[in-house]
C-alpha cells in the first residue's frame, strides 16, 4: 500500500518534475536534452546482458571510478551501463569513461519507466551509489531477481530521520536489498534500525580513501602550478565546489587575507556552472582583478581571482593549488568530498556543516589535516597562518595524506561482495 501510494503521488508530481527541468534549462540547456531518457525511451544498447551502476550526479560518479576500472577488469564479457540524474553527472561520465561505458540517463521512479530501461539493459546486477535509493527502483530489480547493491552507502542522521518518517516504505525498500557495503559502523547501524538485518550490511569503509592520481596528472597539475604562481612566487588558495551563499564569505575572507598575505591568488571553483556568471559578477564587484579560466588565458601577477568556470577538472585544479577549502560547508549542505585535496596533501580549511561527510570529517579533524572556520573573518585568519607558515602547511597536508594511506582497503571489500552477487546470478 505504502509503494501503491508513493507511485500515485510521484505520477502527480511528475509533470511538475519536468517543469523544473525546463526551468533550470534556462540557465543551463542541458537539462531540456534527453528528456525521453527519463521516462526509459532510448535506443537499446548491442549487448545482451550488463552490470548497471546508478550515481546521481558528479561526487557520486567521481567515487564510482575505481569500482568501474575494477569491473571491467573483471568482467569484460560484462558491459557496464553508468547512469545519472545530473547533465553535470553525464559529462563527468563521458570525462571519465568515455565510450566504454554505456550512459544514459535513469529513468523516473515510475514502474512504466523502469519497466522499459530494464529491458533494455537486462541487468545481472545493479549497483546504488552512496543513498540514492528509489522504491520503484529497487522492487522492480527485486521482481526480476536482480540482485541491488548500495555501494559505498552512508546514512546521516539527517536522512534517517527522514526515511522514518515513511517508516513503511523505507523499510520495504531496504530489505529488497541485496547488500549495503556501509562507510562506517554509524551508517550501518542506522540502516539496520530502519530495519535491515546485519546480514545484509558490511562495514567496508569509504572508497573515496582509495582514491589515485596517476604520473600523468601529476605532472599535468605541476605544471599548471607553475604557471598559476609565477614559478612559485605566489600560493594558490582554492576555494572548491562552492554553493550560493559561500561565495560572499569566500570572497570577503580572501580579501581581508590579502591585506596581510598579499602573494595569494584565488581559484574559485563554483559547484554548479549555471552559477558561473553570476559568481563572475560577484567577483568583479569586490573590484579585485578577476580572470576566468573559459579566456584560456593564464593568470599573470596581477591576477586576483581566478575563475574556474569549467567542468571534470576539479583533481587537476586541486594538484595545481597549495591550500583548499572545501564548498557546501559554510551553509547547511552538509559538505564536499574532502578527500580529493587531502590525496594531494593539501591542508584543508572547511565551514562548520559536515554532515555527508562526518566521519571523514572527524578523522581529518583529529589527524590535523583540517580546520573549520565559522565566519569570514576566521577563514582569513587560518588562511594568513598557513600562508605564512611553510611548515605548518607541510604538517598539516601529510596529515590529510596519512588519513589517506590510512584508511584504504574498502574498494576490495565492496568488490568481494559484487564478486559474490555476479557469480550467484550469472550462475543461476
Amino acid at each position: 500500500m505504502a509503494r501503491w501510494l508513493y507511485t500515485l503521488f510521484y505520477c502527480v508530481i511528475t509533470p511538475l518534475i519536468v517543469l523544473r527541468l525546463f526551468i533550470r534549462g534556462r540557465k543551463a540547456p542541458a537539462y531540456t536534452k534527453r528528456i525521453a531518457e527519463r521516462f526509459g525511451f532510448f535506443a537499446a544498447p548491442d549487448f545482451e546482458r550488463c552490470i548497471w551502476l546508478h550515481s546521481v550526479s558528479v561526487g557520486e560518479t567521481i567515487a564510482a571510478a575505481p569500482v568501474v576500472k575494477k569491473l571491467q577488469q573483471r568482467y569484460p564479457d560484462l558491459p557496464i551501463v553508468v547512469t545519472t540524474m545530473t547533465p553535470t553527472g553525464s559529462e563527468r561520465v563521458k570525462a571519465l569513461f568515455g565510450d566504454s561505458v554505456f550512459h544514459v540517463y535513469a529513468p523516473y521512479d515510475l514502474p512504466s519507466c523502469l519497466r522499459g530501461f530494464i529491458k533494455r539493459v537486462n541487468p545481472v546486477l545493479t549497483i546504488i551509489m552512496e543513498t540514492e535509493l528509489w522504491p520503484n527502483m529497487v522492487n522492480a530489480c527485486a521482481k526480476r531477481n536482480i540482485p541491488v547493491v548500495l555501494a559505498n552507502g552512508r546514512l546521516s542522521e539527517k536522512s534517517a530521520a527522514g526515511y522514518q518518517r515513511f517508516s513503511a516504505l523505507a523499510a520495504s525498500m531496504l530489505q529488497s536489498l541485496t547488500a549495503v557495503a556501509a562507510q562506517t559502523r554509524a551508517d550501518a547501524d542506522r540502516f539496520v534500525r530502519l530495519g535491515m538485518s546485519n546480514e545484509q550490511v558490511t562495514v567496508t569503509g569509504s572508497i573515496k580513501f582509495d582514491i589515485t592520481i596517476s604520473p600523468e596528472q601529476r605532472e599535468k597539475s605541476q605544471q599548471l602550478k607553475v604557471q598559476w604562481s609565477q614559478n612559485h612566487s605566489r600560493l594558490v588558495f582554492i576555494a572548491a565546489s562552492t554553493h550560493d551563499g559561500e561565495d560572499g564569505p569566500v570572497l570577503e575572507a580572501f580579501a581581508l587575507a590579502r591585506k596581510r598575505c598579499p602573494n595569494l591568488l584565488l581559484v574559485l571553483v563554483p559547484r554548479h556552472p549555471e552559477r558561473f556568471n553570476a559568481v563572475a559578477d560577484l567577483c568583479e564587484q569586490t573590484g579585485l582583478t578577476t580572470l576566468r579560466r573559459s579566456s584560456g588565458r593564464l593568470p599573470e601577477a596581477e591576477t586576483d581571482i581566478y575563475l574556474a568556470d569549467s567542468m571534470g577538472e576539479m583533481m587537476l585544479l586541486l594538484g595545481a593549488s597549495d591550500i583548499a577549502f572545501v564548498g557546501g560547508s559554510f551553509i547547511e549542505s552538509g559538505g564536499h568530498n574532502m578527500l580529493e585535496p587531502a590525496a594531494w596533501g593539501l591542508p584543508i580549511i572547511t565551514g562548520e556543516s559536515d554532515f555527508n561527510f562526518l566521519e571523514i570529517s572527524r578523522l581529518l579533524e583529529n589527524a590535523g589535516g583540517l580546520v573549520k572556520v565559522h565566519d569570514a573573518s576566521a577563514m582569513a585568519d587560518a588562511l594568513c597562518e598557513l600562508s605564512g607558515d611553510v611548515d605548518k602547511r607541510e604538517q598539516q597536508g601529510k596529515a590529510s595524506l596519512k588519513v589517506i594511506d590510512s584508511n584504504r582497503g574498502a574498494l576490495a571489500s565492496l568488490l568481494a561482495i559484487i564478486d559474490d552477487n555476479v557469480a550467484d546470478n550469472v550462475n543461476a
